[in-house]
């Protein structure tokens, strides 16, 4: 995918894609079934086309709500609107195989990071995205201190470019709940490092679980065109389905670039007014 941007013709924006493909073959978290896609009627045959689809929906670019990891937190469809839409910035952290972001990675690349912000790592690892060990067993994750450097900046979405906000060791693909997911995957951590995976990380998803328990949804395997807005602020769209009791939802996450200054949102005053809305986008 390139990493030059759609352009609006009317507004201006520069409106760049975050998220990953979904559909047969899509990479799946281990362990998990597959996505089962069948259509219901045909063209051919019936002259339309629909489909029917089972499906984890914690897949491909996808937000994650509360009450998945919390006992009675906020569903998909209680979280507020405005946690979906908004300003925000893409931390630039580049890291490497089973590397952590920490709180100081946060302080070198997040001066801009302001209150109420939506918040996208980029640690370059989106660009392994496949059903891999490598993807899912080798990435990064944010270390505890990172988490919570984001809950005091009172941040009010945080994404990542991984498939786990925390660090594989630390979830069910290693020892962890019912693991090793990649049976395969503490013996590769030890013979790699000469370490033990449960001894360097004996907590199952903490920097997860403290953000979820914070009230501040996540968004995991965030990917397309993210590394051409690393450092940069940007407008922020990932609306999820009004999903009752919905753990977590498919998402189109999607960014504009107000370049011109000319962006102007409709002031809503109807089609008798002259108005072409009173209030132009400023991104900073």
């Amino acid at each position: 995918m390139t990493d030059q941007p759609t352009r609006d013709p009317i507004s201006g924006l520069h409106i760049y894609e975050l998220s990953h493909p979904w559909g047969h073959g899509t990479p799946i978290w281990p362990g998990d079934a597959d996505i089962m896609i069948r259509r219901g009627v045909y063209h051919a045959r019936d002259g339309v086309l629909s489909q029917h689809i089972t499906a984890n929906m914690q897949t491909s670019t996808h937000v994650n709500a509360p009450i998945n990891m919390i006992q009675g937190g906020a569903d998909v469809a209680q979280l507020p609107l405005d946690h979906f839409f908004g300003n925000g910035i893409v931390l630039d952290v580049p890291k490497g195989r089973w590397e952590l972001v920490m709180a100081a990675d946060l302080d070198a690349a997040g001066g801009r990071v302001r209150d109420g912000d939506m918040v996208f790592i980029c640690t370059g690892w989106h660009a392994r995205y496949s059903d891999s060990m490598e993807y899912f067993g080798e990435a990064p994750g944010l270390d505890v201190s990172a988490a919570q450097w984001l809950i005091d900046r009172k941040v009010k979405l945080v994404g990542v470019d991984t498939a786990a906000v925390d660090h594989p060791m630390a979830t069910s693909l290693a020892a962890h709940r019912g693991g090793p997911l990649i049976r395969r995957l503490p013996k590769h951590y030890q013979n790699m490092t000469g370490r033990d995976a449960k001894a360097d990380f004996p907590r199952w998803m903490p920097a997860h679980r403290l953000l979820l328990a914070a009230g501040v949804p996540t968004i995991e395997n965030a990917g397309g065109q993210l590394q051409a807005l690393a450092g940069k602020r940007a407008t922020f769209h990932a609306m999820p389905w009004r999903f009752e009791r919905g753990d977590g939802c498919i998402v189109r996450l999607v960014a504009f670039i107000d370049a011109d200054g000319s962006c102007q949102i409709e002031s809503g005053r109807g089609p008798d007014t002259d108005s072409q809305g009173d209030l132009t986008c400023q991104v900073n």
